[in-house]
């Protein structure tokens, strides 16, 4: 891995901001610290120019020196030379733009150029003449568009990435690289929306209604199968949905999935649901893909490269949802678009919810989820408030809400109603009592 370089002249220092990028020349002025871009990503290239400059930067007059503010004046002069209309173009192709995982991604760098753009004033035609001002009017005009916090602070990191990047085109700071461009979680308080796990209950609804001969959908037996695989794994629906036979081994009766999320790779068993419809998913084994079907549809893409299917498929699950009579979104006040409660999602908000109640070690679960998501802090709060409330109680002599004192109170409550022919009660009475 390549580290910044830094080279020490006689006078001044060539150094790289980042690691690969352009080279720049540090000096000093009547103890003024100076600094312009050498243009040049090339190391023997960087130092000639810097040397080039030397003998201006070692100069006493007030005319020599006047001479050399020209030439750096000169030199960020040609920094500035990129036209709004060439922004994308040129951050595109730069060596230090953003890699996005995905096409969809990429392509809301661009979106969000071109909407922050749009909304400059038409005589803005030069990436340097974009001032600070101008990205604070365009925080607060997102606030106006209806859109979520994440979504709005999205935008803002996408701009800063993009300015960040085109920096030896500029002579001022970077106008989004103020943290007060965005907005604060808190903002949302009142109106947060979280995913709401099924209950069994509604997880057997979900069951029968795939089963039911009924209910009509494209690739609806395939369907079942993915409810099934994120019913008893945990799984997200891409790792369920691009699930291949080579992880499933129905002789030990044991999956493997590398999410496609993390990189994690976890395995775990098969749950006795879930062998039963894999057998039943062998039927119609074709190739690699145990849904290859609902594969290929999830995989389509559009004539950009950005991917489709997934929206496809996940307008298919949220379907059997509403059969069970629930409403997968809701309208949020002060948004657009409405904000997802009930989705395939909410699987895995159930299986860490289940395994809380039924006593499974944190760490099992995080071993099968593959994270120690909020996901499974949520659903285990719980159980860590009930052993400090038993620490607590054992603490203060209390056990299930009474003392020891009271429980013995009780217990001779209940003796002395029984009939005392025997020696032993009599002498149970006698200890209880604190006679002998």
């Amino acid at each position: 891995m390549g580290k910044k370089v830094t080279i020490k002249l006689e006078t001044g220092t060539v150094y790289q901001k980042d690691e690969g990028g352009t080279y720049y020349f540090r000096y000093q002025v009547r103890k003024e610290r100076k600094c312009v871009s050498l243009k040049t990503q090339n190391q023997e290239e960087a130092v000639r120019k810097a040397k080039e400059l030397l003998p201006i930067v070692k100069a006493t007059s007030a005319e020599i020196i006047s001479a050399h503010v020209k030439v750096a004046r000169k030199l960020a002069l040609q920094a500035q030379a990129l036209p709004v209309k060439n922004i994308w173009k040129t951050y595109s192709a730069h060596p230090q733009r953003a890699m996005p995982a995905t096409v969809r991604e990429h392509l809301s760098y661009e979106a969000t150029l071109n909407e922050f753009l749009a909304f400059l004033d038409p005589r803005t035609t030069e990436f340097n003449s974009i001032t600070t001002d101008m990205a604070v009017k365009f925080a607060e005009h997102l606030k106006t568009t209806q859109i979520s916090v994440n979504t709005h602070n999205r935008k803002i990191i996408r701009l800063r990435k993009i300015f960040e990047t085109l920096r030896d085109y500029r002579t001022e700071e970077n106008p989004f690289a103020s943290t007060v461009l965005r907005r604060k979680e808190r903002e949302e308080q009142g109106t947060l929306v979280r995913r709401i796990a099924f209950s069994r209950e509604q997880e057997e609804a979900i069951r029968k209604e795939l089963d039911n001969p009924k209910r009509q959908m494209l690739n609806k037996a395939e369907i079942k199968v993915v409810y099934y695989i994120g019913m008893y794994t945990g799984q997200r629906l891409k790792d369920c949905v691009l699930m291949q036979w080579q992880n499933i081994d129905m002789a030990q009766r044991r999956i493997w999935v590398k999410q496609f999320k993390t990189g994690k790779e976890v395995s775990l068993p098969i749950a006795e649901p879930l062998f039963e419809v894999l057998q039943q998913a062998l039927e119609w084994k074709a190739d690699s893909y145990v849904c290859p079907n609902v594969a290929a549809r999830y995989q389509i893409v559009d004539e950009r490269g950005k991917g489709v299917g997934d929206g496809l498929v996940n307008i298919d699950v949220l379907r059997v949802i509403k059969w069970i009579g629930l409403e997968p979104s809701v309208t949020v006040p002060g948004r657009k678009k409405k904000a997802t409660v009930y989705g395939f999602h909410s699987l895995r908000h159930s299986f860490a919810s289940f395994c809380a109640e039924a006593g499974v070690p944190k760490a099992v679960v995080v071993s099968i989820l593959g994270a120690n998501s909020e996901i499974i802090d949520r659903f285990y709060t719980h159980v860590g408030e009930d052993a400090q409330r038993a620490a607590i109680e054992a603490v203060s002599g209390k056990t299930g809400g009474q003392s020891d004192r009271e429980r013995i109170k009780r217990a001779l409550a209940y003796i002395a109603e029984l009939p005392r022919s025997t020696p032993e009660i009599a002498r149970i009475v006698e200890i209880l009592s604190g006679r002998k």
